[in-house]
């Protein structure tokens, strides 16, 4: 199993202090992974087990990941932030009574920057043969601010991506080109069922690119 350094993860917690953040969950998978996913941020049910995609989306993924022969010790899973983003919000309960609570939210550029050495390392040492962006926030800081899952979903990209170069404060491109393949966030079905179809149409073309893809 590959993980990151506790230096490394201790720069990335130190980096995102103060931001309305909790938890920190590391990156889970073998060596060499079939795969690299990309996702967003943890959730409620990340923070609490420590471990990448285990609520409703993590279910989903699971499903899409068996659909083409695949299981979770097969792929490396992580993610753009590695701490929850969270808001304030209000839920009635049953009885009437008005409660506050944490609700997910997108990260920021400046959290997605804090934790980008973690990201850019784990994509030097695992060099993943395939990476595969999972929502707009994971194609968006690989590829770049305009890049759009809508547009993208199902392609396999051939491309330099984008890491942070600490000196210059600043996204860069790398020498290395990388396959890139987005497709949507697992947990965008909840919201939009019209994209289960689209979802499982990518995943069915990644499945004829596994194992021919170097």
């Amino acid at each position: 199993m590959y993980r990151i350094s506790e230096e490394l993860a201790a720069l990335g917690k130190k980096r995102i202090k103060g931001h309305p953040i909790e938890g920190f969950v590391w990156g889970s998978g073998p060596e060499n992974p079939a795969i690299m996913l990309v996702g967003e941020a943890p959730g409620e049910n990340e923070v609490e087990t420590g471990i990448p995609f285990t609520g409703r989306a993590g279910k989903e993924l699971m499903a899409s990941l068996e659909s083409v022969g695949l299981a979770r010790e097969d792929v490396y899973i992580t993610s753009a932030v590695r701490s929850r983003p969270y808001k304030w919000g209000t839920k009635k309960k049953r009885n009437g009574e008005t409660i506050e609570r944490k609700y997910n939210r997108a990260p920021t550029k400046k959290e997605i920057i804090a934790h980008a050495p973690i990201l850019d390392t784990e994509i030097q040492d695992v060099q993943p043969p395939l990476i595969v962006t999972l929502g707009n926030i994971g194609l968006q800081r690989l590829i770049g601010p305009k890049a759009r899952v809508t547009e993208l979903h199902g392609v396999l990209m051939e491309t330099p991506i984008l890491y942070w170069n600490e000196e210059e404060g600043s996204f860069e491109e790398t020498v290395e080109v990388y396959h890139v393949f987005p497709t949507f966030h697992p947990a965008s079905v909840f919201y939009n069922p019209s994209v289960r179809a689209l979802k499982d149409a990518d995943w069915h073309k990644l499945k004829g690119l596994l194992g021919r893809v170097k």
